[in-house]
């Protein structure tokens, strides 16, 4: 007998396109053979999106929508559906079908067949990106790489894993979460599926640039210490700096060649205070973090379910 799979789906503003992807999605597996259910998380829309996923709910056995009470982001979305999802192996993919619901496929049978407990999807080209968005994503991807050694170029948060890394997953307390980096870390035996990102069916994408440097600043706060480190060296380095420079003003006094240098103490006043404020940036999106850590609250609020076994049971 086959083993299920769930999909989860986060959408947010997707109600032009969220139907036509579940039915390709669904059709996909279906042709398959494969036993599936698709966890469908609706991330505080605004527009039709809700209404759309329950219509889905209430026609469709396979499909269970649930509906946050407001915008807590994809990362909220997609442990929200870790959290609902009930299968042997649980599949994250965006609802755009930038993600090809055949190479999810693909993905089934490597878990199936070959034993993988995590398979990831990594993108063979990355579609039609401008130069600018290549360039901070490839930026991005390698400063992560050199600080905490984990490396995710051009993986997404589409991969496929099995229960038991899943339950690991969801058992990690943090509430400021990267699914991405927190699927690499946990380790387990590993493979990969190529792909080439096809142009969205419809609509446009929700990530904003101030978004995406957001979740950059997260991702590399939550995987490295090595931000404060750079800091201490910094300091360190302007120290010795100091010393020699003030060995050495005081060399010109003393032999009398000192000479005004009103221009070097600006640049000098200038250059110690931009370091002093990143580093205050820096330790400030730690402390930021731990703030948020220690307050408890939850990753998502779930105001709206609909599909599902406990639904249809009542």
């Amino acid at each position: 007998m086959e083993k299920r799979l769930s999909v989860v789906i986060p959408a947010y503003n997707e109600a032009e396109i969220i139907r036509h992807s579940v039915d390709v999605i669904a059709s996909t597996l279906h042709h398959a053979g494969i036993p599936f259910e698709l966890v469908l998380v609706d991330d505080g829309s605004r527009d039709g999106t809700w209404d759309i996923l329950r219509a889905l709910a209430a026609e469709r056995a396979d499909v269970r929508a649930l509906r946050f009470s407001r915008n807590f982001g994809k990362e909220g979305a997609i442990f929200a559906g870790l959290d609902a999802a009930t299968g042997d192996c649980v599949a994250v993919m965006d609802c755009d079908l930038q993600h090809p619901p055949a190479v999810l496929v693909e993905m089934y049978r490597l878990w199936e067949r070959c034993g993988m407990e995590v398979v990831e999807a990594v993108k063979a080209s990355r579609g039609k990106e401008s130069v600018l968005s290549r360039f901070f994503a490839n930026a991005f991807y390698g400063i992560l790489h050199w600080l905490s050694g984990i490396n995710l170029k051009n993986t997404s948060d589409f991969r496929l894993m099995d229960r038991k890394v899943v339950d690991v997953i969801r058992a990690m307390p943090e509430r400021n979460t990267f699914f991405r980096g927190m699927s690499t870390w946990v380790g387990y035996q590993r493979g990969t599926v190529l792909f080439d990102v096809p142009p969205r069916e419809g609509g446009k994408t929700k990530w904003s640039r101030w978004g995406l440097c957001k979740l950059a600043v997260s991702a590399i706060t939550s995987y490295s210490s090595a931000p404060l480190h750079i800091v201490f060296v910094s300091g360190l380095l302007f120290l010795l700096f100091g010393v020699i420079l003030g060995v050495h003003t005081l060399y010109m006094k003393l032999s009398g060649q000192a000479l005004s240098g009103f221009t070097t103490v600006i640049l000098l006043i200038l250059l110690t205070g931009s370091i002093l404020m990143l580093g205050m940036g820096v330790i400030g999106s730690y402390v930021s973090k731990i703030y948020e850590e220690i307050k408890g609250r939850p990753r998502y609020i779930v105001s709206e379910q609909a599909g599902g076994k406990e639904e249809r049971d009542e």
